[in-house]
């Protein structure tokens, strides 16, 4: 299995944390968020990393790296779509400023099925006095029966037997997994204009617009249910939460 880290981006909210460095590389009690992302990645046997980055340069040993040079022009998923020469295979993501334990890495190998995303059912408990970093930010999912509806911002009303959660930015898909998702972004490369769900366009897309557009052409996505420590690191509010969960 390959493991594909989007480090691409910047961030206007850790301005004076990131100012010299990508946020990946912020300190959370000694080591920076992807240094705890790899650890626990070759700890379980995963030795295929690459790190698509931006413009800014990462110096970690025993990974490959793919850069984006127009990061600037796009967003998540043309970043991710950077590396699609290395899409041939099992195939985990995950975005470089999440930290999680290893209980959570476990559920993601798992994971027999095509495309799956990781959930946390138990989510709201995390935005308790986050006000730097509100509730309806967070990327929900609608689920039904094992099956996700719906993948947007401010999900806050289901029906009877669905079910609300949070995605992680964390991505696990099989070869004909990865194959289904190229073949989709080839198509709307090639015939998409305009609005693309949530996103301006397809070019400043995030992956959960891209998942929704997988939801609305019939290809099922999986949540990975998934329990234990996680948090993303987008505000100073995060970054001190994150160095007092993963003391």
């Amino acid at each position: 299995m390959k493991v594909i880290i989007i480090a691409a981006g910047s961030s206007t909210r850790l301005a004076k944390e990131t100012s010299d460095i990508p946020k990946g590389l912020l300190k959370i009690n000694g080591k920076s968020i992807i240094e705890i992302q790899l650890e626990l990645f070759q700890k379980n046997q995963l030795s295929d990393i690459t790190i698509i980055t931006g413009a800014q340069k990462f110096k970690l040993e025993n990974v490959h790296y793919i850069q984006d040079y127009k990061f600037q022009d796009h967003d998540v998923l043309g970043s991710l779509m950077v590396a699609k020469s290395i899409i041939n295979d099992d195939i985990l993501t995950s975005y470089s400023d999440i930290i999680f334990e290893e209980k959570i890495l476990k559920s993601m190998t798992e994971f027999s099925g095509d495309v799956g995303i990781a959930v946390d059912l138990d989510w709201e408990k995390n935005y308790v006095d986050r006000d730097q970093h509100p509730k309806s930010e967070a990327d929900n999912v609608l689920i039904n029966d094992n099956e996700i509806l719906e993948i947007r911002k401010n999900i806050s009303e289901c029906k009877k037997n669905e079910k609300i959660g949070e995605f992680l930015g964390l991505m696990k898909l099989s070869k004909k997994g990865s194959r289904v998702f190229l073949e989709k972004y080839s198509e709307l490369e090639m015939s998409h204009k305009g609005k693309f769900h949530n996103a301006l366009s397809l070019e400043k897309a995030y992956l959960t617009d891209m998942l929704q557009e997988l939801i609305d052409s019939g290809i099922r996505i999986s949540p990975i249910y998934i329990s234990g420590k996680w948090c993303e690191v987008d505000t100073p509010q995060d970054l001190d939460i994150a160095r007092k969960l993963f003391d």
